[in-house]
């Protein structure tokens, strides 16, 4: 499967936020709002397509990538580029997540100067976390919100 970013558009948009993930993926679910549509407009979110057109995902760059609370366990100190990033929820777990993150590794190489990435993750989702592991991220800084564990993993 090839992969192509696109600017994040309503229709990409309205599509990511009617993702429905079964359990225990469900925490990744959100709620279609104009308060969420306007955050994946106006926020640096882009869509990820095949060569079809077709979306396969998405991810977010900056702020947009961390969990707002881990900024008071020093989880986000400067000289990383936090990404976030989705798959939609047909495609996960049949071995696409290591074409696909490796492909935004590589777009984000290209992209910024600083190479130094960051990401976070709730610790439950050990399928994601194996996966950032295989492509050379480090476990670094664990922290709660609400009730779930989060994890930020680096690669440098």
């Amino acid at each position: 499967m090839n992969f192509f970013i696109r600017k994040m558009t309503e229709h990409f948009a309205v599509e990511i936020l009617n993702w429905k993930y079964e359990a225990p993926y469900d925490f990744y679910n959100n709620d279609l709002c104009t308060e969420n549509i306007k955050e994946l407009l106006e926020q640096t979110y882009y869509a990820v397509v095949n060569e079809n057109d077709f979306l396969i995902g998405f991810f977010c760059i900056g702020s947009s990538a961390q969990v707002p609370i881990g900024l008071e366990y020093g989880a986000y100190s400067d000289g990383y580029i936090d990404i976030g990033l989705g798959m939609k929820p047909e495609l996960t777990g049949k071995g696409y997540g290591y074409s696909y993150f490796s492909y935004l590794l590589q777009y984000i190489r290209e992209t910024y100067t600083d190479n130094n990435v960051r990401l976070t993750v709730a610790k439950f989702n050990q399928r994601a976390i194996r996966l950032y592991e295989k492509l050379g991220f480090e476990r670094k800084i664990e922290f709660v919100n609400n009730s779930t564990i989060f994890i930020t993993m680096i690669k440098e």
